[in-house]
């Protein structure tokens, strides 16, 4: 793949976030979270304007807008206590040792440094957590790499107001020109992507689309690497002695998760297996219809649901529970209302291709299941990676009193094959930023399922390690330096210590 040259605007832009590079990754860990925190500030200080502008172009309402940018303010702050923690660092000291177990060994010391310049996707469902100033941004910002995020053409005036904000809060900040920048366009994302001064993709967005940009990174001359969130149907299980316990419940907080931000969430539950005669289509239906419509981010989007909705209607063996609908205006914008149906375990068996895809927007499939169904048996029968995987349980499931326990524990070992994060008692559509969070999944969740997209984990995405060999102590990295001035920790390897290498396994 040759690289053609970039226009004079996007060559500015990637110039200037390679010149930043050296100086961005050599600031004091300490200075960087100044700077997210900084960042993390402006954005709510520029709140009101910045929600306003995003409603106007994606319809979402205040009240999501408001809390995602809450969201993105908590998790730049998150990875600014990160990156002064330095655990991404991974400081690993070998001390020289003319004893050790195979021989003389030189004193090695071990660490991470920041990848480069990094090409972030912003995502058209998130329009500050996943977007502009979101979370692979905070993460790549962290670990020491300028940013250049490529915005969506779904909310591009958020984009330009979000990305002057960013850009001057680190400017204040004291960070070098160039750590971050904002472009537009497809083929200038593309363009970029293919530069060899770009060291690192990220993404979030279609299966399609991920693919492409994944096959463009790795077919490039030197391959980088590539962080795709992609496509997920996050099935959930409940159990007969759950439904018993709690129909009600179940049956608000299903509609709840399938409906809302008009179910343009990657975490949405697109199947929910339910036993055969679980008597729970009113409950589901009334909740239904007590949620109003919601336009959905732009025409595109509402007209693909549009068009995957009707496929799975005309399904053989689909029963509608909540028949909901989609509604075009004048302006092509679309607005809709749960859609929710069930189909027998036998009628998936047969319709599986059919029904299996991704329905972006507010509807799930029941699928029913008879008693004495192997759980754990479907998940490989039926599906690929996920983000999440739901079980709910009874208080005495919970509690591992009943006789199913052997069946509950195969069923939450097979997920936890194929998902990200497996949850219990609840709906997968509420993702915590939090350090232990693992928001990714084996393909086609994600395109790499070693990494995750939220949690503190994350910035592991955009680093790299460089061992140091028989370095002298002036010219080590500050953290592999013996005095440790920047208090990371720092995992060593003791002369002699080989010797008693394997004891701790005979005792």
């Amino acid at each position: 793949m040759t690289h053609e040259p970039l226009t004079p605007e996007l060559e500015r832009t990637v110039a200037a976030a390679a010149a930043a590079a050296p100086t961005f990754a050599s600031a004091a860990p300490r200075d960087r979270a100044a700077a997210l925190v900084a960042v993390a500030d402006a954005l709510e200080a520029h709140r009101e304007s910045l929600v306003e502008t995003g409603a106007a172009e994606t319809g979402l309402t205040t009240a999501r807008l408001n809390g995602e940018l809450t969201r993105t303010a908590v998790q730049l702050r998150m990875f600014a206590d990160t990156a002064i923690a330095g655990d991404e660092i991974d400081a690993r000291i070998d001390e020289a040792d003319s004893e050790y177990a195979l021989g003389v060994r030189p004193d090695v010391r071990r660490m991470h440094l920041p990848l480069g310049p990094v090409l972030n996707f912003a995502a058209s469902n998130f329009p500050f957590a996943f977007s502009v100033a979101g979370g692979d941004t905070a993460a790549a910002l962290a670990a020491g790499c300028p940013v250049i995020v490529k915005a969506h053409s779904g909310h591009p005036k958020l984009s330009d107001a979000t990305a002057q904000v960013v850009s001057d809060a680190l400017s204040a900040a004291g960070m070098p020109e160039g750590t971050f920048g904002l472009i537009h366009g497809q083929e200038n994302g593309v363009a970029v992507l293919q530069d060899p001064r770009i060291k690192a993709g990220a993404f979030t967005g279609s299966i399609a689309a991920g693919r492409r940009l994944a096959d463009i990174a790795a077919a490039r001359p030197a391959p980088i690497p590539f962080f795709g969130e992609l496509g997920s149907v996050n099935p959930v299980f409940i159990t007969p002695a759950a439904v018993a316990e709690r129909a009600d419940e179940l049956a608000s907080g299903l509609v709840t998760s399938v409906s809302g931000s008009a179910g343009q969430l990657c975490t949405k539950p697109g199947f929910v297996f339910l036993p055969e005669g679980h008597d729970l289509d009113t409950a589901i239906a009334a909740a239904a219809a007590d949620i109003p419509e919601h336009r959905m981010l732009g025409p595109r989007i509402a007209s693909g649901f549009a068009d995957r909705r009707d496929e799975i209607l005309a399904a053989d063996g689909v029963r509608v529970i909540a028949d909901g609908g989609v509604r075009f205006d004048d302006d092509g914008q679309g607005w809709v209302t749960a859609t929710i149906v069930a189909v027998s375990l036998d009628d998936f068996r047969r319709n599986h291709e059919a029904l299996i895809e991704e329905a972006f927007g507010p509807l799930t499939i029941i699928v029913e299941t008879p008693a004495g169904t192997d759980l754990a048996s479907l998940l490989p029968e039926f599906f690929a990676g996920n983000l999440t995987g739901t079980v709910h349980l009874s208080a005495e499931e919970a509690a591992g009193s009943t006789d199913n326990r052997a069946d509950l524990a195969a069923l939450v070992a097979a997920l936890s094959q194929q998902v990200g994060r497996v949850l219990f008692n609840g709906w997968p559509t509420g993702v915590a930023v939090t350090p232990a969070m693992q928001h990714g999944g084996p393909w086609p969740a994600t395109t790499n399922d070693s990494s995750t997209s939220v949690g503190s984990a994350a910035i592991q995405r955009f680093v790299r390690p460089v061992a140091y060999q028989s370095a002298p102590e002036a010219l080590l990295p500050i953290a592999l330096r013996d005095d440790n001035p920047l208090g990371v920790p720092q995992r060593r390897s003791p002369a002699g210590d080989s010797k008693t290498w394997g004891d701790a396994a005979r005792r």
